[in-house]
């Protein structure tokens, strides 16, 4: 897992002599609607609330990119990403966390306007929300909880007016949000999850 995020941040540095016949730096900001997919009925059979619930939260940073019409679009970002669960009585627990993420695109200029995207993202945790964790007795255990890296993707579609930046994104992880270990493959499975998001951001070329 942590030589895939090396490789990934190296890939900025390597791939950036590459396009490097046009460069532009900028800010964005917006907003993030994540969710945890469960692979399990964790403590009950209706643990996880995957059906049209979302954390709300905010993403926003610095982007740059290299190449005209083909080109890379490193930027690192601040977002908050969580999820929703049902607990043992039925009643629905939600939880944000906030992430340090670095996603490194590949795009392509389809039209003046309309950019298309896609490549990976490294995640890093920043700071926790343990209620999901107390929930479930795991916050004393400081080797569970939380990962804090992992590794996902990113696609999505730009539209550039003058010096407006519009991003619309989907994520997806690669690995499980949760770093659980019971010691049996059985109720270990239960709490699996990956995480997803949407995204919508404005940003403003320098």
């Amino acid at each position: 897992m942590k030589k895939s995020i090396i490789i990934t941040i190296l890939g900025v540095f390597v791939s950036t002599a590459i396009f490097a016949q046009a460069f532009e730096i900028g800010v964005k900001g917006g907003v993030s609607l994540s969710q945890i997919k469960g692979e399990g009925s964790g403590s009950s059979s209706n643990f996880w609330n995957n059906e049209g619930s979302r954390a709300t939260g905010f993403t926003g940073g610095i982007y740059t990119k290299f190449g005209n019409k083909l080109f890379l679009q490193p930027e690192f970002l601040i977002t908050q990403k969580g999820g929703s669960y049902n607990n043992v009585l039925g009643v629905k627990q939600s939880f944000k966390q906030t992430y340090f993420d670095i996603p490194v695109l590949v795009g392509f200029q389809a039209t003046e306007n309309v950019r298309l995207m896609a490549g990976p993202v490294a995640t890093f945790l920043v700071n926790k929300d343990d209620s999901f964790l107390s929930n479930l007795g795991l916050a004393s255990n400081q080797n569970e909880g939380f990962r804090k890296a992992l590794l996902g993707f990113q696609t999505g579609v730009g539209f550039d007016i003058s010096k407006i930046r519009l991003d619309l994104r989907y994520e997806g992880n690669i690995n499980d949000v949760f770093n659980i270990d019971y010691k049996d493959s059985q109720t270990e499975n239960q709490f699996k999850g990956k995480g997803n998001a949407f995204s919508a951001t404005i940003g403003y070329k320098f």
